[in-house]
């Protein structure tokens, strides 16, 4: 046996030993996106009744985790998402759940300048490789900056891994060594990172692509966001005859997939990373999962590095595909809540469209249908005069760099606040144009005189 088979078989632990460990008022941080510490999740949720106030730390929630089947309402377990997901949403309306919001890029440094603290972090990985290293598969997410600030505000900290034989091993900066664990256990059921579909395209999704697709050049360094549309224009680039795109993104889906099995994703005219797509997670089929596995190819980073502006803007030519919920009449976009009903988080969208201005030739597109059908049935702009109370600012005005509907696609970089005006009701749904203008004209940031659409 190995020295470090040796060291595996002295911290090798029950997920209930691990478990007892936990204290009142203790901070407790599981895997991101999905991969999940399943048995350490149900050990430490039966201890419902042995403890007070243990928080509990999410990202994205896939799933719905154990401690808050046996404890919705938040008397033992304070369970807080990082970015809400339909999931956690569903979870909101039924107990008790806050979210834990940041730009995504500062997530590590909460940690390591001790603004934020765990006493645990709870992780799904590999089986450990003959040399003591275990990989945290699909994501790195802040995980690896938490580990290396133990010699400083995160000392306290204790790293678990679940061992899961199931997760596949991605290449990159996402590997723990033995040495470096608390404790190790063993998955009683091995399953695989959880595959997430993605909603079926609309037509106003596939008008809003073609927008966009007619910006792309070869080349282009592409950051997809979440959801059907930015999914859907990496499905038509692959259909394209664009060449040698890139990939340095946030997250890692099957479009991208589907670009390097077209032969579209080379990664050959980055300026860093050459030849590699970056990212911090991925997420999506279970083939995306097995493309994945053991692949050259990809370099999953930590998000200190991919969601770094100052690193994205390094690449030219970065495009920003990211959808939104609202964008008000300044240019201010809100992609986190409808007033104060939470949808979803930051994550990532102000660090890319920030750099992708700030990439010698790139773009940042924010994306979204130009209006929706509330439940009563009533049709309301997406495009609106201010946004409701309580609304989360996600990108501000002076950020925002192009918004694209199904009725067009404009820069509001540089304009005036009449200008403003003018570019983002011509892509408003025609039944709200002249309402927006009569607001805005009431609120003294636009006068007929300037129309000139």
């Amino acid at each position: 046996m190995s020295h470090w088979q040796t060291l595996y078989q002295e911290k090798l632990k029950s997920a209930d030993e691990v478990a007892s460990w936990v204290k009142d008022g203790d901070h407790v941080e599981y895997s991101p996106f999905v991969t999940i510490p399943w048995d350490l999740d149900a050990a430490l949720a039966r201890r419902k009744d042995e403890l007070h106030k243990v928080f509990v730390r999410c990202t994205t929630l896939m799933w719905v985790p154990e401690v808050f089947k046996a404890d919705p309402q938040g008397e033992t377990f304070l369970l807080c998402d990082g970015s809400f997901s339909a999931v956690t949403r569903k979870l909101k309306s039924k107990g008790e759940l806050y979210i834990n919001p940041c730009l995504y890029h500062e997530a590590p440094m909460l940690y390591t300048r001790g603004v934020l603290h765990n006493e645990y972090l709870f992780l799904a990985a590999t089986p450990m490789d003959k040399d003591g290293f275990f990989n945290l598969s699909t994501s790195a997410s802040s995980h690896m900056d938490m580990l290396r600030a133990r010699s400083g505000h995160q000392s306290n900290l204790k790293v678990v891994l679940e061992v899961n034989e199931a997760l596949p091993t991605v290449q990159g900066d996402n590997y723990l060594h033995i040495s470096e664990l608390d404790a190790v256990v063993e998955s009683s059921q091995p399953r695989k990172p959880m595959a997430i579909g993605t909603a079926e395209p609309t037509e106003i999704d596939a008008k809003i692509a073609q927008f966009i697709l007619e910006e792309m050049t070869d080349g282009a360094c592409l950051q997809l966001g979440i959801g059907g549309m930015p999914n859907l224009v990496g499905k038509m680039l692959a259909e394209s005859s664009l060449k040698d795109l890139g990939c340095h993104s946030e997250m890692f889906v099957d479009a991208y997939m589907d670009l390097f099995n077209a032969g579209k994703l080379t990664n050959a005219c980055k300026q860093q990373d050459i030849g590699k797509s970056v990212f911090t997670f991925a997420m999506g089929s279970e083939a995306l999962y097995q493309f994945l596995d053991k692949n050259p190819s990809m370099r999953c980073m930590p998000v200190s590095y991919t969601n770094d502006p100052a690193v994205i803007a390094r690449n030219r030519r970065v495009y920003s595909i990211c959808s939104c919920l609202a964008v008000d009449l300044f240019g201010n976009v809100s992609s986190e809540s409808v007033g104060f009903k939470q949808i979803s988080g930051t994550g990532g969208q102000w660090d890319y469209h920030y750099a992708s201005f700030h990439s010698e030739e790139g773009k940042g597109f924010l994306c979204m249908p130009s209006s929706k059908v509330t439940k009563d049935g009533t049709r309301v702009s997406n495009i609106v005069i201010s946004h409701a109370p309580g609304t989360q600012i996600t990108v501000s005005g002076n950020t925002t760099n192009y918004v694209v509907t199904e009725y067009g696609i404009v820069n509001l970089k540089g304009l005036t606040t009449w200008e403003k005006v003018e570019a983002l009701v011509s892509i408003a749904h025609p039944d709200f144009r002249d309402e927006l203008f009569r607001a805005a004209e009431q609120a003294r940031i636009w006068r007929p005189q300037n129309k000139v659409i």
